[in-house]
């Protein structure tokens, strides 16, 4: 299973941003304040359509958008490329875009560009911050409680035993690795038997997480007894290398809780990891913003950090519970 769900819709997103923009259709809708009878432009500016995370963004963003007939959206793909990000900007900017969201994919190379934009449009910046305050809105995921979960889930697998555990990291520097990290290790803190006895950086990437932990398990006489990814991709991606090798009892946790095949919460629920946590896209809430910000109705607060959902298999059992019960 190498996440074959997304490839058709990381294809048909892609395909649109090779001819410039993908332009949503009219949907009725109301929105929840007043807008003028005019129609707006919105620029959407992704990191990259790689990670299922931000595939899901995109989907949960333009399904929301598209409940509210005065807006219409241009999307862009930066493909991991910074650079290639501040060209998709200008190119927004080029066609008259009234408001801009962004997702950076290096939020400090990318400050003097939003700060340009946001001297003109409102900007909001969706997942990974921005220094200082040149932008209108920040929507992101509590990293650091996710860490912090995380922590508190590897220390209750472990039972209070003396235990290692080594943590899959995504893009090097990036603000999001680094709260997960703060609030993993500040959980392990508190029980000093257990040991974080290594860190591999694997790009938010699955094939690369598979790769590393492969190369980490031929190096060692045995492994950690749980690996903590910071997002399921990644998780999945070791949890094949240690099949490959035959490697038994290491136990896995992930971050993402996505829905659908292939996602995390499946993942869980057939016991390829204990444990995920749902992080919110912000692709939503990015939508009502958008619509009271345009209705002159500014956030009084910059920051809108939204707080993540534990996932483990017993949910999942509860939830089919239900459903065999009433029959739905």
């Amino acid at each position: 299973m190498r996440w074959w769900w997304l490839v058709p819709v990381a294809l048909v997103l892609a395909f649109a941003v090779a001819f410039g923009a993908m332009m949503l259709g009219d949907a009725d809708g109301t929105p929840s304040q007043e807008l003028s009878g005019q129609k707006y432009l919105i620029g959407m500016s992704q990191a990259n359509l790689v990670e299922p995370w931000r595939v899901t963004m995109n989907l949960e963003f333009a399904a929301a958008a598209e409940q509210h007939d005065k807006l219409r959206v241009i999307y862009t793909d930066a493909a991991q490329n910074t650079q290639q990000q501040i060209a998709d900007v200008e190119m927004l900017m080029g066609y008259g875009i009234d408001l801009l969201v962004i997702s950076p994919n290096d939020s400090e190379a990318l400050r003097p560009i939003i700060a340009k934009v946001h001297q003109s449009i409102p900007v909001i910046v969706l997942d990974r911050a921005v220094r200082g305050e040149d932008y209108t809105l920040f929507i992101g995921p509590n990293n650091d409680m996710i860490g912090y979960m995380a922590g508190c889930r590897v220390v209750e697998m472990l039972g209070g035993r003396p235990g290692r555990v080594l943590e899959l990291l995504g893009t090097q520097g990036s603000p999001p690795v680094a709260q997960r990290s703060a609030g993993f290790a500040r959980a392990l803190r508190e029980h000093p038997e257990i040991l974080l006895e290594k860190q591999l950086v694997a790009n938010w990437q699955q094939d690369e997480a598979e790769d590393r932990f492969k190369e980490y398990l031929v190096s060692v006489q045995a492994p950690a007894e749980v690996v903590f990814a910071q997002n399921d991709a990644m998780a999945y991606g070791a949890w094949i290398a240690a099949s490959a090798l035959r490697v038994e009892g290491v136990r896995f946790v992930g971050v993402d809780g996505l829905r659908g095949a292939g996602g995390g919460v499946e993942l869980v629920e057939q016991g390829i990891m204990e444990a995920t946590y749902y992080c919110p896209t912000g692709g939503d809430q990015a939508v009502e913003y958008i619509l009271r910000i345009l209705a002159g109705d500014m956030p009084k607060d910059r920051h809108l950090i939204l707080d993540p959902e534990e996932i483990l298999p017993e949910a999942g059992e509860k939830k089919r519970e239900w459903e065999d019960r009433t029959g739905t």
